[in-house]
């Protein structure tokens, strides 16, 4: 039996509250559902070797351990977001959160190798339905003047969730707790998600739907399919030695594609706003988005997978090693947020990206000098620049795409990106996890993951360049539109 809470308009009124009697619980559970989603889309990262060891399966299984739930989860984001419109945000948000916490069980108690990557795109699925939800219902909640005030704990935790989450995967893991080994970075969301679908029953507000919008069930479908029919050849297609049917699959993704764009512009009630591509600082976004994030998760998948098998590090010691990345991008995430991206605009992007690429360089050096007898410490100030970079990106990045955007256009024009940033994360993973084991059998741990290194630059490369067609300038409080 479900419990209804009154709307905030019906219990508030602008000389007795701020806004919403629950709100500070509506935050806590928005919160938690997103730490959730941040650990569950990274933390799987370090499991991937003991996954492979006990379950069987090829070398693409660690790719799709990862891919399997970042392609779900863009692809879902796309939809639910519109659907959280027509559905109801507050049923949405409860049924992603009961049926992310589900598949986590699911997850933790899978059989095979398929079974779980199976379960993993039922967690990206319904994580992209419970996460729009929250920041829709955190807005109706709180009074305007109020947002960014509330909005202050939320960086550090995440923050703080990145730092932490590979430690504690690499914890889980090593302490084998009751013998489940990598099972527990999954069945750890179960008491998490029950709390949470809990409280999220008894306090989230009834934000009010929007009748008149639908569904474009055609577009959707298009999408999604366009998107597995690219990713998956390029999982696979290496394994088979590139059959015809990769790149049979790879074009009919393009056609298939073209019939999405083409439903989009006769659509009444498209998936994606039609004039945010028109938008030349947008699509720029697009871009940029898709060959940052395509280098960076590559590279993530890489460097944890040469520093546990090539290395020979346990997951502890991995998620230790891999720290500094994590404190990095916490650190360039505060700093520019807060001081350098209202300032200096897309010059932040540039300057990030040109640590970034110190930060690779000195990575290169450090496994030519030391190879495979390279320790935690030796990785450790080139791990660190790297993630002092990325952050610097990651905080002023979607407020300069959507600076140029009509106040219409920026809510859907932020669930674009958040999609296309998951997209590309999948396509790192299958782009560059592909190239890696290609080169491996003959070029060894240290040169193949050398290599990686320069196609990451090539990537990012592309950003640098892409980011000159980016507004100057970004959007003042987008993030919260």
């Amino acid at each position: 039996m479900s419990v209804t809470t009154p709307s905030p308009a019906a219990d508030t009124s602008p000389q007795e509250s701020r806004g919403y009697k629950y709100r500070w619980m509506v935050m806590a559970v928005v919160i938690v559902a997103d730490v959730m989603d941040l650990l569950d889309a990274t933390i799987a990262n370090l499991a991937g070797p003991s996954i492979r060891a006990d379950l069987g399966g090829s070398e693409s299984t660690l790719q799709w351990v990862l891919a399997a739930y970042t392609l779900a989860f863009a692809i879902g984001l796309v939809i639910s977001a519109r659907a959280g419109d027509i559905v109801g945000r507050r049923r949405m948000f409860i049924i992603g959160m009961a049926g992310f916490t589900l598949a986590s069980l699911l997850s933790g108690l899978a059989p095979t190798a398929g079974a779980l990557i199976a379960f993993r795109v039922l967690q990206g699925a319904f994580g992209a339905v419970m996460i729009p939800q929250g920041l829709a219902m955190v807005k109706q909640s709180f009074h305007p003047d109020d947002l960014q005030k509330a909005f202050i704990p939320f960086g550090p935790i995440m923050g703080l969730a990145a730092v932490l989450g590979p430690i504690l995967a690499g914890f889980l893991i090593d302490a084998d707790l009751f013998g489940s080994g990598w099972r527990m970075i999954f069945l750890i969301n179960i008491p998490v998600g029950v709390v949470g679908t809990v409280l999220a029953v008894k306090y989230l507000p009834q934000v009010p739907r929007e009748r008149d919008k639908k569904l474009d069930v055609t577009g959707s479908v298009l999408l999604a399919l366009a998107s597995a029919l690219l990713i998956y050849p390029l999982v696979q297609g290496r394994e088979h030695d590139w059959p015809a049917w990769c790149f049979v699959m790879m074009a009919a993704s393009a056609v298939v594609f073209a019939g999405f764009v083409l439903s989009e512009r006769r659509s009444t009630h498209p998936v994606i706003e039609r004039s945010l591509f028109r938008n030349r600082g947008f699509v720029a976004g697009v871009v940029f988005l898709a060959s940052f994030f395509v280098a960076m998760n590559g590279v993530m998948l890489i460097v944890n997978l040469f520093i546990q098998l090539g290395l020979g590090f346990t997951p502890m010691h991995t998620g230790l090693a891999m720290t500094p990345l994590a404190l990095g991008l916490a650190v360039g995430a505060a700093t520019s947020g807060a001081a350098l991206g209202p300032k200096f605009g897309r010059k932040v992007l540039h300057g990030g990206l040109l640590v970034i690429g110190v930060g690779m360089v000195g990575l290169w050096l450090t496994i030519d000098h030391f190879g495979t007898s390279a320790t935690g410490w030796d990785l450790a100030p080139a791990l660190f620049v790297t993630g002092l970079g990325s952050g610097a990106i990651f905080a002023p990045l979607f407020d300069i795409i959507l600076a140029d955007l009509g106040d219409h256009e920026v809510g859907t024009g932020s669930g674009v990106l958040n999609a296309s940033q998951q997209f590309s994360g999948a396509l790192g993973v299958a782009i560059i996890g592909t190239i890696f084991f290609q080169w491996l059998p003959t070029d060894g741990w240290a040169d193949s993951t050398k290599g990686i290194v320069w196609v990451s630059l090539a990537c990012y490369a592309v950003s640098f360049l892409v980011a000159f067609l980016l507004p100057k300038e970004a959007r003042e409080g987008a993030e919260l539109a």
